[in-house]
């Protein structure tokens, strides 16, 4: 559970150490602001979502472009990005929103890419017990941005469990489906 009156103290903590004066009226509210949105950048380590499983088939289910907004866990600066999720069921098929919220739950932590990544593969394998399961996270890092090196490359994460570990060539197929701008366009759907 979030201690905001603890994140209140330290932002508090912070404004005095940069030599600012937190009772001035520009900051009066900043350090509560900042505790509200932790709560909400960080609800990941309170969401505890039960899995519903979905009898059905498919041969391969691909959920492009996730947003998801994180928190570098090196300097506590925001790392956002899209988030690509394929995956073979077996005889579990996830809702595309149930995806989503894996996504979000791990990425509303403090975090690094890699690790996100493989905790959004995990969790599929383990919950949903595909063949396979491949996630593509690319991000752009403010840390990197605004400090440091101060250039906004994109760095992309992947990853693969099951069956496209010894079949490159479902692999291959996968990936070029996922790397594609769009499998159809919305004059296809409409008509």
């Amino acid at each position: 559970m979030i201690d905001k009156r603890k994140i209140e103290k330290a932002v508090q903590m912070i404004l005095e150490a940069i030599g600012e004066d937190p009772s001035r009226p520009g900051l009066r509210d900043t350090p509560k602001r900042i505790a509200d949105m932790y709560e909400e950048i960080f609800s990941g380590y309170n969401e505890n979502d039960d899995t519903i499983y979905f009898e059905e088939r498919a041969d391969v289910v691909l959920c492009k472009n996730i947003k998801f907004y994180s928190m570098c866990e090196h300097h506590i600066l925001p790392f956002y990005g899209t988030v690509d999720v394929a995956y073979v069921p077996n005889k579990k098929i996830a809702g595309i929103s149930k995806i989503v919220r894996i996504v979000q739950k791990y990425s509303r932590r403090l975090q690094i890419q890699e690790r996100l990544t493989n905790q959004i593969a995990d969790e599929i394998y383990r919950e949903y017990d595909p063949d396979g399961v491949i996630v593509i996270t690319r991000a752009k890092h403010m840390c990197m941005i605004i400090r440091g090196v101060k250039n906004p490359a994109t760095m992309i994460s992947v990853t693969y469990r099951g069956v496209f570990e010894t079949d490159k060539d479902l692999l291959n197929r996968v990936l070029l489906l996922l790397s594609q701008k769009a499998i159809f366009h919305d004059t296809d759907i409409l008509g």
